[in-house]
């Protein structure tokens, strides 16, 4: 009898296990079908179909496209009522100081007013640009420079030998390679360059310009009246341009020998510079 039930219970597992795998077949071919059905043929499209009408009454952005603007201070069934979700009292719940400033240290006293400052910026320093003797001669070498004229900021600046913005220092590095005698004039000189110029039969004159002189010397053509070039304004200028072991164009030996060429002492018109040039 034991082994009666024992069989009936396999044949009841087996008719089991027979009618899952045929139910799991069918729902694949039909899964299959499916998919094959919505499929479309090579070289065509398929448009779906709206699920929606579209009108003037049905038009909207974006799910996410507008964000509401947090309203705040509205009673607190809105949850952000009263502090405005601020919480209570603290340095971020003050209005317009939330984010203290670089350098706040809690209110201690910062570290930038600790320490004393020393020193300070000197508003009439000049930045010099530094010319050699050496390239000078390069330059003249190379028919870049004419030396039968007097060479002036302008002549440096329009032959590229250096670049500068408030004027040029001339230095003695490369003295022994200057062989030809020129006469030039440039902001400041190293009384080593003025002694081998000399030397060669040369000339050397410190001219003082400002910033409007510097570009009017520089760019004439932007001008049509070129104005007077401004005299030294300091004390420590005038001493220097007036000194004549500097060569300064002040000095009373210079002004009697040589008359710079790029200084203005009365206003002139732009083209009858340019005429002069021609000529």
């Amino acid at each position: 009898m034991a082994m009666f039930r024992v069989g009936l219970q396999r044949v009841a597992q087996v008719a089991r296990l027979q009618h899952q795998f045929a139910k799991g077949l069918t729902i694949s071919r039909l899964h299959t079908n499916s998919v094959l059905a919505n499929q479309t043929p090579l070289g065509s499209f398929h448009i779906p179909r709206p699920t929606r009408i579209v009108g003037l009454n049905s038009l909207s952005d974006n799910k996410g496209a507008r964000k509401v603007r947090k309203r705040v201070g509205r009673g607190h069934g809105s949850g952000h009522g009263k502090t405005c979700g601020r919480g209570q009292k603290g340095q971020k719940s003050r209005s317009g100081n939330s984010k203290p400033g670089p350098g706040f240290e809690g209110g201690q006293t910062p570290l930038s007013q600790v320490f004393p400052r020393r020193g300070f910026k000197n508003p009439f320093k000049r930045s010099l640009q530094p010319l050699n003797l050496d390239r000078i001669q390069h330059w003249i070498n190379t028919g870049r420079l004419d030396a039968s004229k007097p060479i002036t900021l302008r002549e440096i600046y329009n032959a590229n030998v250096v670049r500068f913005k408030e004027g040029v220092i001339l230095l003695g590095r490369g003295a022994h390679a200057l062989t030809t005698p020129i006469t030039i004039e440039v902001t400041k000189a190293s009384t080593q360059a003025i002694q081998r110029i000399e030397e060669l039969g040369g000339k050397v004159v410190c001219v003082y310009h400002n910033k409007l002189a510097l570009r009017a010397l520089l760019h004439p053509e932007k001008f049509a009246v070129l104005p007077k070039s401004a005299q030294p304004t300091n004390t420590k200028l005038r001493r220097f341009y007036a000194n004549p072991e500097k060569r300064g164009f002040l000095a009373s030996e210079i002004k009697e020998s040589y008359t710079p060429v790029s200084f203005n002492f009365e206003r002139v018109p732009s083209h009858q510079i340019s005429s002069e040039a021609k000529h």
